[in-house]
């Protein structure tokens, strides 16, 4: 039968759903017993059943009869469908053709009711009645009526439902099976590995428990050749991947950048192990990879890159450059962004300043700021870790004395020797003449020597003509000329350096610095052991010079007569002042109160922000936001004023307290002694007597053989006449030398120096005996070659406190020291219960520690009972020399201070209670003291 689809349709429109129709089957004998209608699925190609009625002809008929009720024209329509059944069925079981009625059924459908006909119908549906009939239903009139637009919206509704429904079953079925074909090909990818790992290995078949339980399940049919190498790529990728994530964790966890543990694990420091022990391979996914190794994080941790090397990563390398137009007689020389950092000890972080022709720059700063790093740096000894030196000229010659020019100093050599010992290219050239003068002179003049005579003679020539460019016949009047500028007597050119004082041996450093012929002069420490007469001449020696020059000192005086620019070295950061070095003090003063000033009250600005922004948080939390970005942002910005550096608190110290001393001391009587045999007499029947609690400075110019005395004192040199020794029963001195921060060992470190000085004291006592001397935290790590000389002289007082005496004999302490240091040398000697000897040419160290002066006059040892001021006055012409050089903001030479020992080893009688417990401070306060003041 043919089914008619408009009708079809529009019976759907009546209350079926979309995806339902009916159909009449072909062979009515097979469906007899069926219901007509069926709800089926609809396809592109077929119609296939789905669910179908369990219900007989007879309860057909019986639905058609049921109890009244008010019916729509939906219903009315079904129960003409399940009347044309039954009467299908009835023709099919009396045999007639089952075509032609359905085709008569539907041609009388198709007839239309009358306007009567449909009246009478609607108004016997709302009585309940039904229709006996299939014939009395007018499909058409059902059928030709228009749907709503109510209706046409929830049918919509119904569909989109539907497909939505639909939809969402088919992204759940297509997700269940990609998940499960990566899950087989996952499978196969570690069977291919797991396979390929053992021919590779030649162990066979992986017997790992957790990888025979993954193979075992279902993975599919073998893998060929190709997607066996198509997994093993994917899983190598993906290895990769994990291998970046767990690098990136472990550089996060050690504080370093991807390219610093790179570097690391390609030298071999650190090993690719992630937390869980498993290797960055793709071993570490087949199952059998390593347990995990304690000690494979340990190279890690030993392979952190120190503070030079991340420096020099992050910044770019050291240069030296030459300006590029210069006039001629100019001569410029200057540090630009110099960073220097030993491992973990940054000494500088951004140095930028320079020295140019006129300039007597004066290089100040702590002990340890790098002033004599700047030094080396400048003379191209030291190669900075970032930063660029610029120089005026590429052949520009720059000369430094050190504060260590007595190791340059072969005191066996006269002085006209040592002088000379600085032309070694024209020393060299010389002997090659010599040389061949003496092969010349051995030719017998044959012809045989012929042709060696003629290279002999071709070599003598070109030898003459570079001893001719180095001006070699004017070197002995050079030499002539710097010692007269050095003040030695032509005579003293024949004498042994050793016979020279420290003083005149400063002398001879100096003039071979200046044999040099330098265009730049650098000076550190040059007035060390130097007295006022010798100080008072290299300054008038400076000032006359016209090399630019960078001096490193201590001695403030000096620098302020002779320097026209300060350099400031504080927190790795270099800053220039124009003046000497009063002016210096004043600029500073200024500088440092304008930027503690703004930092302050830029913090005061920001502490009310933060303020704000803390109590608004809640109730305007738009604004504070803004405003808490704008405050970051505003401390990113370079416009945010830095923290002030912090004076760090000076290192402070007491001498152990010393053993019971006897009254009488010391004793020299008759003292002669001389040098040269005989021909340099330092003493000639010279007497001194030392008892207990004595604190005698030994005064004297240079070569006057005040370090001698000590020696001599000391046993480690014999008098020529007379004797100088000790005479107290239990006297336990204690010997600071001149140079004795010089022989420590510069291979050791600080605390092990400390160490193999000791005499019994635990490890905590000696780190905290080295913290007194500000060596905190790694500084005792440091080596002694690292150290600065102020650093290794703190480090020769830490040594000699580790014994106790009861006698310190120090000759010239002061030496490297910056000025924090001697104040607190001079506090700790003027604690000290013992005797104190000391020589120092630092007048004002001297009159804060002595009380007895001893001055070398005439070869004599001439005692004054009184400190440096009581001596100054015996001397009006010295008194006024002295106070010549004071300058604004320096200290001025006054009494020495007198500290009562006795008084301070008292205990304090404490019986409990405040201070003032028994002292009125508020006379209007309290009940009794407002009824005393109450008015009558």
């Amino acid at each position: 039968m043919k089914l008619v689809l408009p009708r079809a349709l529009l019976l759907v429109a009546l209350g079926i759903t979309p995806s339902d129709c009916f159909t009449i089957p072909n062979n009515p004998t097979s469906s007899s017993s069926a219901p007509r209608v069926t709800n089926f699925q609809r396809t592109l190609s077929s119609i296939t059943p789905i669910a179908t009625s369990s219900s007989s002809p007879d309860s057909s008929s019986t639905a058609l009869h049921a109890k009244k009720k008010k019916k729509t024209p939906k219903d009315a329509a079904l129960a003409a469908l399940e009347a044309i059944e039954a009467q299908e069925n009835a023709a099919a079981a009396g045999g007639g053709a089952t075509t032609a009625t359905a085709t008569a059924l539907f041609d009388d459908a198709d007839e239309p009711l009358s306007k009567k006909e449909q009246m009478a119908l609607e108004k016997k549906n709302k009585k309940g009645g039904a229709a006996p009939a299939a014939a009395a239903v007018d499909f058409d009139a059902f059928l030709d009526e228009p749907l709503t637009k109510k209706e046409q919206m929830a049918l919509e509704k119904q569909r989109q439902k539907e497909e939505k429904k639909a939809q969402k079953e088919q992204e759940r079925m297509a997700a269940a099976e990609k998940d499960e074909m990566e899950k087989n090909k996952r499978k196969k990818a570690l069977k291919a590995l797991a396979e390929m790992e053992a021919a590779e290995k030649g162990a066979g078949r992986v017997n790992n428990d957790d990888s025979n339980d993954v193979n075992s399940e279902d993975a599919g049919p073998p893998l060929s050749k190709k997607e066996m190498k198509m997994a093993a790529k994917k899983a190598e990728k993906e290895a990769q991947k994990q291998a970046k994530k767990d690098i990136k964790r472990r550089a996060k966890k050690l504080g370093v950048t991807v390219e610093e543990l790179e570097q690391m694990e390609k030298n071999g420091a650190a090993d690719a192990v992630d937390e869980f022990g498993i290797p960055a391979a793709v071993n570490g996914v087949n199952g059998d990879a390593a347990a995990p190794d304690a000690a494979a994080a340990e190279p890690a941790k030993k392979g952190k890159l120190t503070a030079e090397e991340r420096i020099r990563k992050e910044r770019p390398p050291p240069r030296i450059r030459v300006m590029e137009s210069s006039q001629p007689d100019y001569t410029a020389l200057r540090l630009e962004n110099i960073a220097i950092t030993f491992r973990d000890q940054p000494v500088l972080k951004s140095a930028t300043w320079g020295v140019q022709t006129g300039d007597r720059i004066g290089l100040v700063g702590a002990n340890g700021a790098g002033k004599t790093t700047q030094l080396r740096i400048l003379a191209g000894e030291l190669e900075p870790t970032a930063g660029d030196v610029v120089k005026s000229s590429k052949d520009l010659r720059v000369a430094m004395l050190r504060q260590e020019f007595i190791d340059e100093i072969d005191l066996t050599r006269t002085l006209r020797e040592e002088f000379m010992a600085v032309f070694t290219e024209e020393a060299d050239i010389m002997n090659s003449l010599r040389e061949a003068e003496e092969e010349l002179a051995q030719m017998s003049g044959s012809a045989d020597d012929a042709d060696r005579m003629q290279e002999v003679l071709d070599r003598m020539n070109k030898l003459q003509n570079k001893a001719d460019a180095k001006n070699v016949n004017a070197l002995d009047s050079r030499v002539s000329k710097i010692m007269d500028l050095m003040g030695f007597e032509p005579e003293e050119g024949d004498y042994e350096v050793s016979a020279f004082s420290g003083g005149w041996k400063m002398r001879i450093g100096l003039g071979k610095v200046l044999l040099q012929d330098p265009n730049i002069l650098l000076l550190d420490e040059p007035t060390n052991h130097l007295d006022l007469e010798s100080v008072e001449w290299l300054e008038a020696f400076l000032r006359n010079q016209n090399l630019p020059m960078v001096i490193v000192s201590h001695d403030r005086e000096f620098l302020d007569q002779v320097c026209t620019k300060i350099v400031d070295a504080e927190g790795g950061i270099c800053t220039e002042y124009n003046g000497n070095y009063s002016k210096f003090l004043q600029l500073k003063k200024s500088r440092m109160d304008a930027w503690n000033a703004s930092y302050d009250a830029q913090e005061k600005k920001i502490k009310e922000e933060r303020k704000w922004i803390q109590k608004f948080k809640l109730k305007q939390p738009q604004a504070t936001k803004q405003r808490s970005a704008q405050l970051e942002k505003l401390i990113k910005s370079p416009e945010y004023v830095q923290k002030p550096p912090f004076v760090g608190k000076p290192f402070r110290f007491r001498f152990p307290d010393a053993p019971r001393l006897s009254p009488e001391v010391a004793e020299v009587k008759g003292l002669s002694h001389a040098y040269g045999d005989g021909a340099n007499p330092l003493f000639e029947d010279s007497d001194l007597f030392i008892e207990k609690g004595d604190r005698i400075a030994i005064i004297g110019p240079n070569g006057s053989g005040k370090s001698t005395l000590l020696r001599i004192l000391m046993g480690k040199e014999e008098p020529d006449k007379g004797a100088a020794e000790f005479i107290g029963s239990n006297v336990y001195p204690a010997y600071f030398e001149q140079n004795q921060a010089d022989v420590l060992d510069l291979d050791k470190t600080v605390v092990d120096t400390v160490q193999g000085a000791s005499n019994g004291q635990s490890y905590n006592e000696l780190r905290a005996l080295l913290g007194q001397f500000l060596f905190k935290g790694d500084a005792v790590e440091k080596k002694v070659e690292n150290l600065s000389g102020g650093e290794k002289a703190r480090l020769s007082l830490c040594c000699m406190m580790l014994r106790e005496s009861n006698l310190l004999i120090l000759d010239e302490p002061t030496n490297h020291l910056d000025i924090p240091a001697k104040e607190m040398l001079e506090e700790a000697l003027q604690h000290f219960d013992g005797s104190v000897v000391v020589i120092s040419h630092d007048r004002y160290f001297i009159s804060k520690v002595a009380t007895t002066i001893v001055a070398i006059e005439d070869k004599k040892l001439v005692k004054y009972g009184g400190d440096y001021k009581f001596y100054m006055d015996k001397s009006k012409d010295f008194k006024a020399k002295v106070e010549a050089r004071y300058f604004s903001g320096g200290a001025r030479i006054g009494n020495a201070p007198v500290v009562d020992l006795e008084e301070l080893k008292k205990p304090k009688k404490n019986f409990g209670g405040a201070k003032t417990a028994n002292m009125v401070t508020r006379k209007d306060k309290g009940i009794k003291n407002a009824k005393r003041n109450k008015p009558s």
